[in-house]
């Protein structure tokens, strides 16, 4: 056997092999990174019931929003007979009115879907106005503590010994009596039911802020030199945000109760404009309560799904935003 021959062997033995990679770095390579925001989303559309909230809130979007332009009838339209000049009052369901008349003459289904936008709007604009003041107030408390923070929880503490139904019958006395216009009652109420709803917010962002604002982070953010302002609404607001939604979403069938109730009582929505609320309201008579269902009965289960939809939906938001949830 010749030299040349000894040599490539040893040189074939002595090879080094290039390094095997490490098992566990494979796996973590190989396995797909789910983002925080990933996370919630799988952790929300792995319950049911969420699911099902989103299918009827958008169903009610659709009616509410969508269905009045497609619809030829105003919602304050009088339908009168043809050969009589009389009104249809109470007429039953039919081809020209699907759901009836009411006892003005008004077409049942074009005043559920116009009542649908507006006590979707009020909840929608009351939960805008109660986050709006109980996040600034809340930062600020959290962020100052000492003397800030006493006097804005004194506050909050004043705001809640307020009775709130005394408070909103005495006001909607006020607007009945001064006659404002019906259109603009909409306005006061919102601009009531949200000066009367923040405090509970303002707690529970000053309650988070208290806990993350001698974190590492804003300690960090303190040694940069950035202004109070800064640290509080770019800093720390977003850390509370989850919370928000949460309590939001929960609030929003909360609303609409508290707005039907008030327009049940007189008090709210007033006629020709319609709320799911004064709908119910219109029927005063225990006749007229038996004798012509579809009057009231739409409405009210339309109010049903509503809430139904916003707790299922703040539920399983509560459930996703949730740490301990599993993977």
């Amino acid at each position: 056997m010749s030299l040349d021959t000894k040599e490539m062997k040893l040189k074939k033995r002595h090879e080094i092999l290039p390094p095997q990679p490490d098992e566990d770095v494979t796996n973590l390579t190989a396995e797909k990174i789910v983002t925080p925001g990933q996370l919630v989303l799988k952790r929300f559309f792995r319950n049911k019931l969420s699911i099902v909230g989103l299918a009827i809130l958008a169903f009610m979007f659709i009616f509410a929003f969508l269905g009045p332009v497609i619809t030829d009838y105003s919602y304050s339209q009088v339908f009168k007979y043809n050969d009589i000049n009389l009104i249809m009052m109470y007429t039953p369901p039919s081809a020209e009115h699907w759901m009836g008349t009411d006892g003005n003459g008004m077409d049942v289904m074009t005043r559920l879907m116009y009542g649908g936008r507006i006590s979707l709007t009020i909840g929608f604009v009351v939960v805008f106005v109660e986050i709006f003041i109980g996040v600034i107030l809340g930062g600020i408390a959290g962020f100052y503590g000492r003397f800030v923070d006493g006097l804005i929880m004194r506050l909050v503490d004043i705001f809640n010994c307020i009775p709130f139904l005394p408070i909103m019958l005495i006001v909607g006395a006020i607007v009945n009596e001064l006659e404002v216009d019906k259109s603009k009652n909409i306005y006061i109420l919102m601009l009531v039911m949200g000066l009367l709803g923040w405090p509970g917010i303002a707690r529970l962002v000053r309650g988070q802020i208290l806990s993350l604002r001698e974190q590492e982070f804003m300690v960090a953010t303190e040694a940069t030199g950035l202004k109070p302002s800064r640290r509080i609404f770019r800093h720390l607001v977003p850390n509370v945000i989850p919370q928000l939604i949460v309590i939001a979403t929960l609030g929003l069938g909360g609303i609409i109760l508290t707005e039907a109730a008030l327009s049940f009582l007189g008090f709210g929505v007033r006629q020709p404009v319609p709320s799911w609320g004064n709908m119910i309201n219109a029927v005063n008579q225990s006749y007229i309560l038996k004798a012509f269902p579809w009057t009231w009965i739409p409405a009210g289960f339309l109010i049903l799904l509503t809430v139904l939809a916003f707790n299922f939906v703040g539920d399983g938001l509560r459930d996703a935003f949730d740490p301990k949830m599993k993977r």
